[in-house]
């Protein structure tokens, strides 16, 4: 018979870890055995070109019970993994978690403690962060941007590990946006959240696949995608520089009657009109992040590519072998050994 719904699932993206992998594997499900509930991992590859595939593949058949394996046809980013993983997963709680070990294993237990207490949403709060200075100021500067120009209340909107009870799950799943902040929007969308502390260590092996620009992209995508005030704030900016360039050409004029023709200010007149150059290229640009996510959006690309995945039915592992347009799925199931070889076939919302 087939496998019972699991009470939890910990969703995981891979992207080039094979470092970190047989250590993540040896602490979480230690862990999770601990908590004395059903569950499941479901690991999403993203595209990893290291060996991460096979290690993934090894511990499916190691635990193919607890495990279930989302191959990504390409690489399309973390939050397009995570959010596979949200469309994957099965459990009533649903915890996400980086591969990294930075947010430790053992801090799922905290909450499920809050999920059954009711809450449908468990934010975190990282404790003593070990990132890098330049990553913590540039964390808490987004920070206070964010709490003033979004809606979104969450304290530490870095941190990947965070529970979500399946009323939010399902909200999430539903959401055809292209370019989101999967924490934002849970927040927004829960009912009753909270936001516990967890421990944070260092990364154990490997290198952050976030750079200083993937970052400010984030940030940018965050920002665009639950507020227009950055477009309010530049209309009034424009409106104030018009209102002081008006004065400025009264001034210049009547300067002009009484004094005369004058050379002197070139230069200052210069360092105006850079001033509002600047400032209008500044305004394109911002406009253009608006105009680029409406692009991205009606072009109707798939979210992600699945190409197959690993998962056990009836007591006996099998991998299916699926083409995914972002939530939308024509699947087709099959023994492991002859997946690669066959046509998709069947339906699967």
């Amino acid at each position: 018979m087939p496998i019972p719904d699991p009470k939890l699932s910990v969703v995981i993206p891979v992207y080039n870890e094979e470092q970190v992998l047989p250590t993540l594997f040896a602490r979480l499900y230690p862990a999770l055995d601990a908590l004395g509930i059903s569950y499941e991992c479901v690991f999403v590859n993203d595209g990893s070109r290291d060996r991460s595939v096979a290690l993934l593949r090894q511990q499916f058949q190691r635990r193919p019970r607890h495990t279930r394996v989302v191959l990504f046809h390409a690489n399309f980013g973390q939050h397009s993994a995570v959010m596979a993983g949200l469309s994957y997963s099965r459990g009533d709680y649903v915890v996400t978690l980086d591969a990294d070990l930075q947010n430790p294993p053992e801090e799922i237990g905290k909450l499920v403690e809050m999920l059954d207490k009711g809450y449908d949403y468990v934010g975190t709060i990282r404790q003593h962060r070990q990132d890098t200075l330049w990553r913590r100021t540039l964390s808490k500067g987004m920070n206070k941007i964010r709490e003033r120009i979004t809606p979104v209340r969450i304290t530490d909107q870095g941190c990947m590990m965070r529970g979500y009870s399946r009323s939010v799950v399902t909200a999430l799943n539903q959401t055809r946006e292209i370019n989101t902040f999967i924490p934002a929007l849970a927040s927004l969308y829960a009912m009753n959240p909270i936001e516990v502390p967890i421990s944070h260590e260092e990364r154990y092996a490997g290198q952050s696949k976030y750079s200083l620009y993937s970052l400010i992209r984030l940030n940018f995508d965050l920002i665009t995608g639950f507020s227009v005030v950055p477009l309010q704030l530049f209309s009034m900016v424009g409106m104030a520089v018009s209102g002081l360039s008006a004065l400025l050409v009264i001034f210049l004029f009547v300067r002009r009657i009484i004094l005369g023709p004058e050379a002197e200010g070139v230069f200052t007149l210069f360092g105006v009109v850079f001033f509002f150059i600047g400032l209008a290229l500044f305004g394109i640009g911002l406009l253009g992040e608006y105009v680029g996510r409406i692009y991205a959006q009606v072009r109707e690309r798939p979210r992600y590519l699945v190409e197959a995945v690993l998962e056990a039915d009836n007591d006996e592992p099998l991998e299916v072998m699926r083409t995914a347009v972002g939530p939308l799925l024509l699947a087709g199931r099959l023994r492991s050994d002859s997946c690669r070889g066959a046509d998709s076939q069947g339906a699967q919302a």
